[in-house]
């Protein structure tokens, strides 16, 4: 369902009015404006994949350098305090900022009022961590986290002014400025980090990161947005955007709470040390993966938001971005899957060992999300956020099953349960979709079963060519690793005509891509 806004005073045949700027639209292109859509996604695909290239190459680096100037003790304290705060962070967008980016037209009025109202909730939130700072450090047993969601508190504040200031970028279809920002604030976040651990900061340098890239971000997007919120409006509703927001919110809650009960039990049961090594390998991975799938995610809604009436067109970008995903990042996956261990001993250093098998599973993990990430596209584009819901309660029903299950058998086991609920997920996720909207579900399953095909046979392989390889060293493991990996998938290309037909829409869309 596409939010529409409140019709014209001449459609309640009432004399209309003469139109003032605040009412004019602030969006590009209405969604029935499909000409030229696919030359905008791909400049939108090529600026901000480039752009991500650059952001997973800062985050790599963070998790890199300042492995080795901090302890597993002061990442586990700040992993105990964003597990909590993260879920703020979802009240704090109150899923706005989806509802901005996929209503049909969105007018200045509307915007500011948007505005104010994630500012607000910013604010609260902030004043509620701040004073249940105490409440977060008791649930954990670390006095020392009370200072921390002090400081940390106030990035709701931060983001929450900055939220519709994003949605306007992406909806507008500025790419560049949004990939800017995504660059320039990590970055500038990252020397911040650096040079206050050096200065034996311990786990503050982490906050100072935190701070200084909410901040960052905060700067650049209103710079390049271009305008400042006037007052609230009363004659600007939004009330269909907060009710678009709220089945967003509720599903996203969910989400969230199944995908971080893993931190939160590991920090409660095993401590900071083991949350620490947990939290790295999951940084050293989900977190770039992240970095990834957000801004496809920038790109794509738009896309299909503008596509939702034509079925066909719809369900082929469908496939198609799947099978793009599938080819490039699935099969990254899969290398890391294969070569966890000298991955880690190259990457963290020799103390950060017992993060090794932690960094595969999480590796499992990604590949089935990938996969099932394009049903998400789905579900929002086309407004379809209370099956989101329904569908994301039984998908975290299944994830606090399995980890709970997992954790009688340490971290190692809720790292392997983290892996497993994925994998039982996908499938109902396609199916679920396939129950409320149309899309073309059989081509999905199969697409899929090619890519896992693929990444499978890759990862063993991978694996044998670094066990092979075992007494020449991390660096030599890995690119045996690699020439491996490489290898199965050329065999694969050559020796299976439908692999042969994904590759070639893949390249063709690549081609598209540098051709603009």
């Amino acid at each position: 369902m596409t939010i529409r806004t409140p019709r014209s005073p001449a459609h309640r045949g009432e004399r209309p009015r003469e139109r003032s700027r605040h009412d004019e639209e602030t969006a590009g292109p209405p969604h029935g404006d499909t000409n030229g859509l696919g030359a905008r996604a791909a400049r939108g695909a090529a600026v901000t994949l480039g752009a991500q290239g650059g952001k997973v190459l800062v985050q790599v680096a963070s998790v890199v350098v300042l492995a080795r100037l901090l302890s597993p003790h002061d990442y586990g304290l700040i992993a105990m305090v964003v597990a909590i705060i993260g879920v703020g962070e979802l009240f704090r967008d109150f899923g706005l900022s989806s509802a901005s980016i996929q209503a049909a037209t969105v007018t200045r009025g509307q915007r500011t009022n948007l505005f104010w109202v994630n500012a607000a909730i910013g604010a609260v939130l902030t004043a509620a961590v701040f004073s249940g700072a105490g409440l977060i450090a008791l649930g954990f047993g670390q006095p020392d986290l009370v200072p921390i969601a002090h400081a940390l508190a106030f990035t709701f504040l931060i983001n929450g002014l900055g939220t519709q200031y994003r949605a306007d970028l992406v909806r507008r279809m500025r790419f560049s400025a949004v990939a800017a920002a995504d660059v320039v604030a990590p970055a500038l976040a990252l020397a911040v980090a650096i040079v206050t651990a050096l200065l034996g900061w311990g786990y503050w340098a982490l906050v100072a990161q935190q701070l200084t890239q909410a901040i960052a971000l905060l700067i650049v997007l209103v710079v390049a947005a271009g305008w400042l919120p006037g007052l609230p409006r009363r004659d600007a509703p939004i009330g269909a955007f907060i009710a678009f927001g709220w089945n967003m919110l509720a599903s996203q809650l969910v989400s969230y709470v199944s995908n971080n009960i893993d931190n939160v039990l590991v920090g409660v049961k095993f401590g900071a040390a083991s949350l620490g090594v947990y939290s790295r390998a999951f940084q050293l991975l989900m977190t770039p993966l992240n970095q990834v799938r957000i801004p496809l995610t920038t790109v794509a809604l738009p896309v299909f938001s503008r596509l939702q009436n034509e079925k066909e067109r719809f369900g082929e970008w469908l496939c198609r971005g799947q099978l793009a995903l599938g080819y490039t990042i699935v099969a990254g996956l899969a290398l890391v899957a294969g070569a966890s261990e000298p991955l880690t001993a190259l990457l963290l250093g020799p103390q950060w060992h017992e993060a090794a098998p932690i960094l595969r599973f999480f590796a499992i993990a990604g590949i089935f999300q990938i996969l099932a990430f394009v049903g998400y596209w789905a579900y929002v584009s086309r407004g379809l956020t209370r099956a989101l819901l329904h569908y994301s309660l039984v998908s975290a029903a299944i994830k606090i099953l399995c980890i709970g299950v997992g954790s009688f058998w340490g971290v190692i086991g809720i790292a392997l349960a983290y892996a497993v609920a994925p994998a039982i997920s996908w499938p109902i996720s396609l199916a679920w979709l396939a129950w409320k909207t149309e899309v073309p579900t059989a081509r999905l399953y199969a697409g899929a079963g090619r890519v896992l095909a693929c990444a499978a046979v890759a990862a063993a392989a991978a694996w044998g060519a670094c066990t092979t390889a075992a007494a020449l060293g991390s660096v030599a493991q890995v690119a045996a690793a690699v020439v491996a990996l490489a290898l199965v998938y050329g065999a694969a290309v050559l020796l299976i005509p439908a692999i042969r037909r994904d590759l070639a829409g893949v390249l063709a869309a690549a081609r598209l891509v540098r051709s603009r």
